[in-house]
């Protein structure tokens, strides 16, 4: 290499998915038939009206031009009518929303906003490694803070308080949580709103899972009293509406912070197509029996994954909410990338080592419902008759 690389890399790794995707593509190119029971990725299509007004607007020749970065006002409409719709928050829909190419492009325009080198951020001892990697990688300091796993996996903000918060600018959350599946729970939210106000910290919500596989009314941090003064919400339609290729997403708060977060994204990218904006329009329109029906097929589907944990002595806790679940190793097996190795290596079946996301992690695996009941069913043929021993 000619050329060095920042020094920014010498502290960032790329993203465990990435790289053990490669190494899972290059075992089936030696003719392993490896199932892949780790992603979320919702195998489902979206709902037919929404791929007919793709097709229909793209057939449109002006529809293919260079769209404005804070999207389509017809999308932004449409995103504020469904948030009342499903969690009873009601925003402003020309200031409070600004559309994204999915929220993952979300954190790292949040983190460039607001982080200055050497600005700390509380990220989930169990989460989404995204967000603690983008701050390390703009030279901001991650802090990992401790949650009460017998108590739905909430941040324990008396630990939290005890820490020296003085260069804390933000703290991510994620209910319903992932890996654990943990609920959003209301007074939790109301907990974070105090503490987020007592301390000056922005608190970043991360709720794409809300409508996946949740018993409980959809909740959202911003219909919290006070919350839009110190909190932001982001959320997406990969995993509500089967639209994870599509990159639509959003952030939701007060106009400061969007307006703060548009000087980035105005600088990096550009409207999305206009064509999928107005698809994503009608898909908001699906009515509730979509879902219903989506969900049926992921209730299906857990049952079999249940059916492959108990095979392989783990334990779960079944009111987990979204499209995974999350379950704790048998002690007598070790750590959950053990078991994981044995999996791809020895029975072709790729799943998620706890360790991805966080030290806490490190006694239990993620399996993901993304994957149709046949091959759930070839999954539990193929561990056949457990043996621990085997390991």
């Amino acid at each position: 290499m000619i050329i060095d690389t920042a020094d920014r890399l010498k502290t960032t790794q790329e993203y465990y998915f990435s790289v053990k995707l490669q190494e899972v593509r290059e075992l089936m190119a030696q003719g392993r038939d490896i199932i892949n029971i780790a992603i979320g990725n919702p195998d489902m299509s979206p709902s037919q009206a929404t791929i007919d007004e793709l097709n229909k607007q793209s057939n449109i020749p002006e529809n293919h031009g260079y769209q404005a970065y804070r999207s389509i006002p017809e999308l932004r409409k449409a995103i504020v009518e469904w948030l009342e719709n499903i969690y009873g928050v009601s925003l402003n829909p020309e200031h409070e929303i600004l559309p994204l190419i999915g929220s993952k492009e979300g954190i790292t325009h949040i983190s460039l906003a607001f982080l200055n080198p050497g600005d700390q951020v509380l990220v989930p001892e169990l989460g989404y490694p995204s967000y603690g990697a983008v701050a390390e990688m703009i030279g901001g300091k991650a802090i990992s803070y401790p949650m009460i796993e017998n108590e739905g996996y909430r941040p324990d903000l008396h630990a939290i308080q005890q820490m020296d918060l003085s260069r804390v600018k933000l703290m991510w959350i994620n209910y319903p949580n992932m890996p654990t599946g943990a609920p959003a729970e209301k007074k939790v939210f109301e907990d974070l709103v105090a503490f987020a106000k007592k301390n000056k910290v922005l608190i970043c919500h991360d709720n794409p899972y809300s409508l996946v596989l949740n018993e409980s009314k959809p909740l959202s941090l911003l219909s919290v009293n006070g919350a839009m003064e110190t909190a932001i919400e982001l959320n997406s339609m990969s995993k509500s509406h089967n639209m994870a290729g599509w990159r639509i997403g959003w952030v939701a708060g007060e106009k400061s912070y969007i307006d703060a977060i548009l000087k980035i994204k105005s600088n990096v990218d550009s409207g999305m197509f206009k064509p999928m904006q107005l698809a994503a329009v009608e898909a908001f329109k699906n009515p509730e029996s979509w879902h219903i029906a989506r969900n049926a097929e992921y209730k299906k589907r857990r049952e079999l994954v249940y059916q492959f944990l108990d095979v392989l002595s783990c334990t779960y806790d079944k009111s987990q909410t979204g499209m995974f679940i999350w379950a704790k190793v048998n002690p007598q097996i070790g750590s959950s990338d053990r078991l994981a190795d044995y999996l791809l290596y020895k029975k072709d079946i790729f799943v998620t080592p706890g360790m991805v996301y966080g030290d806490k992690g490190k006694q239990y695996i993620r399996v993901s419902l993304c994957v149709k009941q046949d091959l759930l069913k070839k999954v539990i043929e193929r561990i056949g008759t457990f043996d621990i021993k085997e390991i």
